[in-house]
């Protein structure tokens, strides 16, 4: 029987949550198509997150370990991927919607000649197989066909829900050692350096976030916003105009080119909701729009809409919250 191929990435020995949103579809595809399903796992802790991988429906993970495997190496991985399609044939390799998954990808695509489509939410198996995918930030989606005998493609982060198949496979796990050359590993990761949360949550993991963006006005007008994140046990975040005037840094912007999130709920205060930004941030379950434009592309995406100045309206929520002990 042919199978469809997921890359998993992972840490502390489990699957990362857009490896299993990407399983999620992949498994569907797989079910299609008439496919078992099983993955790919990369490097250290592989085999340990190959154990737990029965719940998604993962009947068989090959984990590849190699000394050279030790850090991420994009070549290298799309090596590894290039290699399984060329021995393997899978009808397709599923990969999540990271950045880092999707330089992986494009390796993978160049080596074994086969095209590759990113940002996909859904995709019917064929020849070609049909996908729809988000283009422009996440403004248009495209209907397209994908070709070639293995098709390559990427999750588009948090469009898709992750869920346990409907009965639990056995996993094989099979651990193999790639051929990997010194241009495979010419390019990796040397050293890693921590992002500083002041002992708070991540962006990328919080449940709550609580954005600025121009209509803060300064790098001072974020301390109220600062003030309702840490009530609500969230992260503080803020548009690409934020950034570019040197209020905040990098690490803190939300949009295409920050971090993409998906809390519980957004609280976006003094941001218009530019296409940029609101590729960032569509995977948030609510969004809570401060804003004084009631016009504004934010309010028309929000669940909930405050018509009015941040600095009037997140100190007086603040003030609510202190008077109800927190």
């Amino acid at each position: 029987m042919t199978a469809v191929l997921v890359l998993v990435e992972h840490d502390g020995g489990a699957a990362d949550d857009l490896s299993r949103q990407a399983a999620t579809l992949a498994r569907g595809y797989a079910e299609a198509a008439g496919a078992e399903l099983e993955a790919v796992l990369i490097g250290p802790g592989g085999a340990d997150a190959a154990a737990g991988l029965g719940e998604l429906g993962v009947a068989k993970a090959h984990v590849a370990e190699h000394d050279g495997l030790a850090q991420f190496a994009p070549q290298a991985w799309g090596r590894v991927i290039a290699d399984l399609v060329a021995g393997h044939a899978p009808a397709a390799v599923v990969a999540p919607g990271s950045e880092r998954a999707a330089e992986v990808m494009a390796h993978a695509a160049a080596i074994a000649d086969l095209p590759f489509a990113a940002n996909c939410f859904s995709a019917t198996p064929g020849d070609p197989a049909a996908v729809t995918r988000v283009r422009w930030g996440g403004s248009l989606l495209e209907e397209a066909r994908l070709h070639g005998a293995t098709k390559l493609l990427t999750v588009a982060a948090h469009a898709v829900e992750a869920t346990p198949a409907a009965a639990a496979a056995q996993t094989e796990v099979a651990a193999f050692t790639p051929e990997l050359s010194d241009a495979d590993l010419a390019a990796r990761v040397v050293e890693r350096a921590q992002t500083d949360t002041g002992g708070g949550v991540s962006l990328a993991d919080a449940k709550v976030v609580v954005s600025g963006g121009r209509g803060a006005g300064s790098a001072e007008g974020f301390a109220a916003i600062e003030e309702l994140a840490a009530l609500l046990g969230g992260a503080v975040g803020c548009s690409r105009a934020v950034t570019i005037a040197g209020w905040r840094p990098h690490t803190d912007q939300v949009g295409q080119t920050g971090t993409k999130i998906a809390p519980e709920i957004y609280i976006p205060c003094g941001i218009s909701g530019a296409t940029q930004h609101m590729a960032g941030c569509k995977g948030a379950k609510r969004i809570l729009a401060i804003n004084t434009d009631p016009d504004a592309p934010m309010i028309a995406n929000a669940d909930y809409a405050v018509i009015g100045d941040l600095h009037e309206v997140v100190p007086a929520v603040v003030a609510a919250l202190k008077a109800r002990g927190g």
